[in-house]
Order: C-alpha cells, then structure tokens, then sequence
C-alpha cells in the first residue's frame, strides 16, 4: 500500500469522518413521559412507612412492634402490630396512599 493511502486511512480512522470509518453516534434513551396529574396527586399523598408508624403510635398511645407492608386490590397496606403500656396487642391497616386508617 502507497505511503499516501495509508495516510488518508489513518485520517479516516483518527478523526475523519466518523462514517467512514463505522462510527455512528449512539442513541439517547427515549424521553420518559411526563406524569399525569394524578400520578403527580398520589405521589404527593403517599405516606412512608415510617410515617405511618409514627401517626399510629401517637393516635393509638402505644409502641409499633412489628411492620409490614401488603399489596390488597392493586393499592398498598401497612400492617402494624400495636403494644400498649398495659400489654394488650392489636393489629391496624393504614392506607400508604393517603394514611387513613383502615
């Protein structure tokens, strides 16, 4: 090969045309969709567990002793155990969309 061909080869490989040379530019990822207002609404309204621990230990008077979380009819439960000062125990459900008691 010619001293000339190899220079216009090594051109193309080092920063020619990236074409040329089997390069293409890789494809971003494709946009995520912006949240619909009601997906924005129960996000905003949705409560952690600790949240949901700390409200039912201060409306109940007693200590959470054991947490858990349950998926009923496609919406998400916590379960709280519940121990009170003069040992009676109890369970409660709370809604982790908006918190109310169930």
């Amino acid at each position: 090969m010619c001293l000339q061909r190899r220079i216009v080869l090594a051109a193309l490989l080092i920063g020619g045309s990236g074409a040329a040379a089997g390069y293409s530019a890789p494809v971003p990822p494709p946009a995520m969709p912006a949240p619909t207002p009601a997906v924005l609404a129960r996000a905003a309204s949705a409560i952690s567990m600790d949240q949901a621990v700390r409200m039912a230990e201060q409306h109940f008077h007693a200590r959470v002793v054991k947490a858990e979380t349950e998926h009923d009819n496609g919406r998400t439960v916590y379960v709280l155990r519940l121990l009170s000062d003069a040992g009676r125990v109890w369970t409660v459900r709370v809604d982790a969309a908006n918190g109310t008691l169930l």
